[in-house]
């Protein structure tokens, strides 16, 4: 093992004291010379034509400085990709959803603002709305978008190997459908915009954001200006999980705003705005058809999963893809046919999550279960029968570099005693396991890579550039990490400038799990070529070749004689003295196949590599009252190497809570027609610390070779692993199985009353 001075230890985040003492800032806790208050103006109708917008009144009221419509913001439609474009973000023509923004204002206060939304008038002509999928795929269902027959927004098909051949060879065969309704992303932050236009029409901004690069175009795109002139500020940021990562009307409606009045605007959604429109994660229904051989090895599957897009298009093929990679990346099988659709509904828009597809990830699971009942297999042997392997290939031709699947579950299953436990619990009380695989990084065209930038100052300290951006998972800490252990510094003589378009390079986000991968490797080799510059004069003042030399403790030293040593400090000014700067700059692209595309061609090299997880749970039920109790969970993820094993265990820890504890027994949106019921943080069952279990958490370390120092991924696979064993262990402690989630209490109740009455099984 290499001796690494701060890689591999838990130091504290560099961030923790100014979250601890409220000196962090948000974007509403900005406040600027003469700042306006903005608000905006939503549709009461979850399907409705836009006949006519009467302003005039709102543009009188006193204390009024900008009021704004659909005319007023240039047809530039969003989509993450080209071909799926939809989203205008004020509409002209219809209103999709109730909450879909209308118009909005810009006032002296909010009390005003306010008051000039009632002062604007809105004729509609409400329409027929479709709630849920099978409503919107009847054929004489209300099209919401002109160009997308049947309201199918995205359909992937995915057919590798001989499905039919081996269901034939198959000793056994097993269908199941699985449904689960939508979740909400419940970020700790509402929403809050801030935009300022200088003299010379230059926009600053501030918002919670997955990567300030991937705001700063469309913003561009949408006000018409160049993108030297939108500058996306840094900000701490509460929360993403998936649902920071593309613009919103908010960005773009406050950005308008503010060069309408020539002054500053800011934009705070209230709980109920930021659960209705922001991202919510996509209901599901899906059904899965396996066949194995008597070993309890899967010869075939034929899935079929619809999912509720909401209004708009947003990150469609993503999202239908990514269950179903997640799956062929975590087990085994050369057969496999997948058919999934996003289907629009007259709903909020959804988006990529956290713990995306509860109702595949939680089948296919507890099908494996299913099949090893009837087998003989217990759930852990089912995993271990179809576990991936390094150097494995996906069906979709992902070649699996590193991979600890296998031990992640061996690990897990020791820590809680699996076999001591399995059939031997008291009536219900039940155990269960869940495994996932997450992708590090996938192809994002130009924007896949990272750069990063380092100079030393003459005081031997160093100031670090990156476009890296830190939602709260710990990126900030990880950068220092990095560029201190290179350089031979202390944590504190790193200065961190990161994630503000103006002054830091090209860095694809936190979009797509890969900032430790992609971003850590650029910063690692920036910091390599400053230490090359540094090494080269040291060695010629030492008068011993560079390649002897090290760095650590602030001194650059002779290795086989540490006593010989001298200080980077000095070794700095040296170089200045001889009118030489020390610098370094370093690039990274993530090796992926550049010809793969969701729809068109889903075949290529998906991500350079993979993570892989592991969770085992034990509760038990009260039958009296379908309550569950969770006893304890076990949480094992290969996390390539862990850099900061405390930040890994909080990753961890909060995966477990949001795809178990919150997604598994409680989180779910509730609807009347259209309206979201339960949009906050009282009726929206998010779980909180007096109520989780206790958690082991276990680190698997893989060295992936193409990893800064072996890094990868490090806690999604636990949070979809945890729904998954979370089901798993009522299941098995009920001794039968429910196919919809989350497994709340009525649930729980319905299956104990059909076991007695022998209907369920």
């Amino acid at each position: 093992m290499v001796d690494y001075a701060l890689i591999g230890k838990g130091i504290r985040r560099v961030d923790t004291t100014a979250k601890a003492t409220g000196e962090a800032l948000f974007s509403a806790d900005l406040k600027l010379p003469r700042m306006l208050v903005g608000k905006i103006l939503r549709s009461p109708y979850a399907h409705a034509r836009i006949v006519h917008i009467d302003t005039s009144k709102a543009e009188r009221l006193p204390g009024v400085k900008a009021v704004i419509t659909g005319k007023d913001v240039p047809d530039e439609r969003w989509g993450v990709f080209r071909y799926t474009q939809d989203q205008r973000f004020l509409p002209v023509d219809k209103v999709r959803y109730v909450g879909e923004e209308v118009a909005a204002v810009a006032a002296v206060d909010e009390d005003t603002a306010i008051e000039a939304l009632k002062l604007i008038d809105v004729e509609y002509e409400e329409l027929p709305a479709v709630f849920d999928i099978e409503s919107a795929l009847k054929p004489d269902a209300p099209l919401i978008h002109d160009a997308y027959p049947g309201n199918i927004n995205i359909s992937v098909d995915i057919n590798v190997g001989d499905v039919e051949k081996g269901f034939l060879e198959s000793f056994y065969i097993r269908e199941d459908a699985f449904e689960a309704p939508e979740d909400s992303y419940f970020q700790g932050e509402p929403y809050a915009v801030v935009a300022h236009f200088d003299s010379s029409g230059n926009l600053e901004i501030w918002m919670p954001n997955a990567g300030p690069h991937l705001k700063a175009k469309p913003l561009s795109n949408v006000l018409k200006i160049p993108l030297n002139k939108v500058r996306v500020r840094k900000i701490t940021i509460g929360g993403a999980f998936g649902g920071r990562s593309e613009i919103s009307p908010a960005d773009v409606i406050c950005a308008f705003l503010a060069k309408k009045s020539a002054r500053p605007v800011k934009i705070v959604y209230s709980r109920e705005e930021n659960s209705i429109a922001t991202r919510q994660a996509h209901s599901m229904k899906a059904t899965i058809k396996t066949g194995v051989d008597r070993e309890g090895r899967v010869l075939a599957r034929d899935i079929t999963c619809y999912m509720d897009g909401g209004a708009y298009s947003s990150t469609g093929p993503i999202a239908v893809s990514v269950p179903f990679l997640c799956m062929e990346q975590a087990y085994r099988m050369d057969n496999v046919r997948y058919r999934g659709y996003r289907i629009f509904t007259n709903k909020p828009i959804r988006g990529m999550f956290r713990v995306h597809g509860r109702a595949f990830a939680c089948g296919i699971d507890l099908q494996l279960d299913l099949i090893g009942k009837e087998l003989g297999f217990d759930p852990l042997e089912m995993r271990l029968k179809n576990a991936r392997r390094p150097g494995d290939y996906t069906p979709t031709k992902s070649k699996v570099v590193s991979c600890g699947m296998v031990e992640a579950i061996e690990r897990a299953a020791e820590k809680a005693r699996w076999r001591e436990k399995w059939d031997r619990l008291p009536p219900y009380h039940g155990i269960g396991i869940g495994c996932n695989s997450v992708q590090t990084g996938f192809p994002m065209g130009i924007r896949g890579g990272s750069q990063a930038f380092i100079k030393f100052n003459e005081d031997g300290g160093v100031t670090v550039i990156t476009g890296i951006v830190d939602n709260g998972q710990g990126n900030d800490n990880m950068i220092v990490q990095i560029a201190a252990e290179e350089l031979g510094l202390k944590v504190e003589d790193i200065q961190l400038i990161n994630a503000d378009t103006e002054v830091t390079p090209s860095d694809p986000g936190s979009y797509s799990m890969c900032e430790t991968f992609v971003g850590g490797n650029a910063v690692r080799l920036a910091a390599q070529d400053a230490k090359r510059k540094l090494l080269k004069i040291a060695s010629e003042a030492m008068k011993v070749e560079p390649e002897r030399l090290a760095m650590r403790d602030r001194k650059i030293y002779v290795i086989d004689r540490p006593q010989e040593a001298i200080s980077i400090s000095r070794v700095v000014r040296m170089a200045l003295s001889r009118r030489e700067n020390i610098s370094g700059e370093g690039s990274y692209w993530p090796k992926v196949d550049s010809n793969r595309e969701w729809v068109t061609n889903p075949f290529g090299q998906l991500s350079e590599t993979f993570s892989f997880g592991a969770v085992i749970a034990e509760v038990k039920i009260d039958p009296e009252t379908g309550k569950v109790d969770v006893l304890e969970v076990t949480a094992a993820q290969d996390v390539g190497y862990a850099i900061n094993p405390k930040v890994i265990e909080g990753q961890f820890e909060g995966g477990v809570a949001m795809g178990g504890q919150g997604g598994m027994l409680s989180e779910k949106v509730l609807w009347y027609g259209g309206r979201v019921l339960n949009p906050d943080q009282l009726d929206y069952m998010v779980p909180i610390a007096p109520g989780m279990p206790k958690i082991n958490d276990i680190i698997v370390e893989t060295n992936d070779p193409g990893g800064p120092y072996g890094a990868k991924e490090a806690g999604m696979s636990v949070a979809m692993s945890a729904a998954q064993a979370y089901a798993s262990a009522i299941c098995n402690a009920l001794g039968v199985y429910i196919h919809e989630f989350p497994l709340t209490p009525d649930k729980i109740l319905k299956a104990i009353k059909e076991k007695e009455e022998g209907k369920n099984r």
